[in-house]
């Protein structure tokens, strides 16, 4: 799954025949649309979650023309058993788009809820939230994949409703500015996230930490300047999809 450099394209490989065989329900797997997946023994399971895990590493490194096959390397499993979880190079990079946007959506979720009794605090931690996990995640906004899978597309719409609810509990106390925008928070989540490969990771998290003051101090109500018209959430949002080739 991309995230927000245009870096599609890739050689294409042959889909192996494989065999399916009966898997033990223990574990669901996600799937970015279409009914859920069948239930994954634990061992398939921690195949995919290696597959993933080595996809995202690799789409950050080298863009996602990566090889599948180093892709599998890199997760420790076969060709084969890449392809039997995801049947092409499509079906990998929405899930792991769709796998990084649920995890935004949990955060901004979470923030919500917090919101209802300290809108500056809902709003620091989705922030924090995004640092923390930022190696899970693999989005169009922040130098990853794009996708045209329509589960992606609704996660999006969910996020910036979770995060319009935190300005507005925020706007109703008057302890954030007007002005802001969910895409503001959106934006600024995927700038602080941004990976900074040549410092030690200890001073890219100080930068990351100082950023994050500044923002929130730049988010009270007492502010100085006034801020230009936004785009609006279909307007960034339009930028961060796959175009559908399959007519041309």
């Amino acid at each position: 799954m991309k995230e927000i450099l245009h870096l599609g394209g890739g050689r294409t490989l042959d889909t192996p025949q494989t065999t399916r065989t009966a898997e033990v329900d223990t574990v669901t797997a996600s799937t970015p649309s279409g009914p859920p997946a069948p239930r994954l023994r634990a061992d398939a399971a921690r195949n995919r979650a290696q597959i993933l895990a080595a996809a995202r590493a690799a789409f950050r490194e080298s863009g996602t023309a990566v090889p599948l096959d180093e892709i599998a390397r890199r997760a420790g499993v076969n060709i084969a058993t890449l392809y039997r979880r995801f049947p092409d190079r499509d079906a990998l990079i929405a899930q792991v788009v769709v796998d990084g946007l649920s995890l935004v959506l949990d955060t901004a979720r979470a923030a919500a809820e917090t919101a209802r009794t300290d809108p500056l605090a809902a709003v620091e931690s989705f922030l924090q939230g995004m640092i923390d996990s930022r190696e899970l995640l693999s989005l169009p906004l922040i130098g990853g994949p794009l996708t045209k899978d329509p589960h992606a597309r609704d996660l999006q719409q969910q996020i910036a409703v979770a995060l319009d609810e935190v300005l507005t509990a925020g706007r109703s106390r008057r302890v954030l500015r007007g002005d802001v925008t969910a895409v503001d928070l959106i934006a600024t989540a995927a700038l602080i996230c941004r990976p900074l490969p040549h410092l030690p990771p200890e001073q890219a998290a100080t930068l990351a930490a100082r950023h994050l003051c500044v923002f929130l101090d730049g988010l009270r109500p007492e502010h100085t300047r006034d801020l230009p018209s936004p785009p609006t959430h279909a307007e960034m949002t339009a930028h961060l999809i796959a175009e559908d080739t399959t007519a041309r």
